[in-house]
């Protein structure tokens, strides 16, 4: 039989009843950031090892900017991605 608890809410308010919302959102940011950062690696024909010495960084922590499950970036490094995807980063407490 279906679960009538969740009919009518939305999916922030039943991911927030689960418990699993923060994690949910950092987890798409995350994903975004990955999949944005990828795309301008393909545009500019760049490699894993030259973005690592373009954002001063190491060639390990590239791969894990890259991998979309691991969630653990520091704003430091989101400011370092930000500016080479010639964005800006707005942040925001609600």
């Amino acid at each position: 039989m279906l679960n009538k608890k969740h009919i009518g809410s939305n999916f922030d308010s039943f991911l927030e009843e689960e418990e699993i919302l923060q994690e949910s959102e950092a987890a798409a940011i995350k994903r975004v950031i990955a999949y944005e950062l990828q795309q301008k690696m393909i545009a500019d024909n760049i490699s894993v090892n030259r973005l690592a010495k373009e954002l001063e960084t190491s060639r390990t922590a590239i791969c894990r900017i890259l991998d979309p499950e691991n969630t653990s970036i520091t704003l430091n490094t989101i400011e370092k991605v930000a500016k080479y995807l010639g964005k800006r980063i707005i942040l925001s407490f609600a």
